[in-house]
């Protein structure tokens, strides 16, 4: 069977195929030739992470195809339905990358509130002529602990971040449509456990009392938050995107930073990714990275034997 990870796919998930038979392809096939591709070389399980799209026309035109693997969480570039009624497998990989998520979204956190976004722009530019001014300005931060983070979607990456914002001494606020409650587990450097039972809120609550707030939410048909949300918020309240471009309205939110309302905001997905607005991008109060929220190397490695795993329980029972 033949294999083609066309995003990459981990030496270790490599190896897992490779040991049970498989034989993987990491060419990088750009998109309009991937029909082309996949029909000469007859290959049998597309893997994908979210550069590649895989849509009803390349499914149907490749009668060669029995698997769609993605990378990571969200499936919104794959034609989940259609391929499973034409009796292909879809997987993913859901569990996989949750830490590196979770760990990006403080990283974004704890250089917002004190300002490293913004003095990793300016030192190298003026931190040898205008050292202490830009001191006394960057000297005005906050500490996480004792505020309250905001969590909507309180799946298994929502539920990370909640354990990270418990052991930083942080309150949590989270809403779901589906999840009512769920039990947070931390378990420490000494195997010690401690359990704490969190009910969901409406998101209104969760918008009234955070003082940061975080999605992790999967595409949506319409914004979650829009003018009308970041007008229930605190003042200077702060937010972070690592879920996907198009959850809220980029827009609204610079709106809502000029105007003072939002302080600051975190983005590692973009409405026009990987295009992102000119606006977002120079804006001083946006913290950005280029959605890396899996990008680590023990991401990457259980995301690949995750894969494998699945592949080989599929189509060698």
């Amino acid at each position: 069977m033949k294999i083609l990870a066309n995003d990459g796919i981990s030496k270790s998930g490599i190896a897992l195929l490779e040991e049970n038979g498989f034989t993987v392809i990491t060419t990088k096939v750009a998109q309009n030739q991937l029909i082309k591709f996949i029909n000469e070389e007859q290959i049998n399980g597309l893997l994908v992470r979210s550069a590649t799209s895989v849509s009803q026309e390349l499914i149907a035109a490749c009668p060669s195809l029995q698997l769609i693997g993605r990378g990571g969480i969200g499936m919104d570039k794959i034609d989940v339905e259609y391929a499973i009624d034409h009796g292909l497998k879809v997987i993913n990989t859901p569990e996989a990358s949750t830490k590196s998520v979770a760990e990006l979204v403080f990283a974004h956190l704890f250089g917002m509130v004190r300002f490293l976004h913004i003095s990793n722009r300016e030192m190298p530019l003026e931190g040898d002529t205008r050292f202490n001014e830009l001191k006394k300005a960057f000297s005005q931060g906050m500490e996480l602990n004792g505020k309250t983070l905001g969590i909507i979607g309180f799946g298994n990456i929502g539920q990370e971040v909640a354990k990270i914002a418990i052991g930083l001494g942080m309150n949590v606020i989270a809403t779901d449509t589906e999840i009512k409650k769920a039990t947070i587990e931390l378990i420490f450097f000494n195997q010690q456990k401690m359990v704490f039972p969190i009910e969901t809120q409406p998101l209104e609550t969760l918008l009234i009392q955070s003082d940061f707030i975080t999605l992790h939410i999967p595409s949506q048909e319409e914004y979650t938050l829009t003018a009308k949300e970041f007008a229930m918020m605190k003042n200077g309240v702060g937010i972070v995107n690592t879920a996907r471009g198009g959850v809220l309205n980029e827009v609204d939110l610079i709106n809502a930073i000029e105007s003072g309302k939002v302080q600051f905001a975190g983005l590692d997905v973009f409405e026009s990714e990987p295009t992102p607005e000119i606006q977002i991008l120079m804006n001083p109060e946006v913290s950005l990275s280029p959605h890396i929220g899996a990008g680590t190397k023990e991401a990457q490695d259980r995301i690949g034997i995750e894969l494998a795993t699945q592949i080989i329980d599929l189509f060698k029972k």
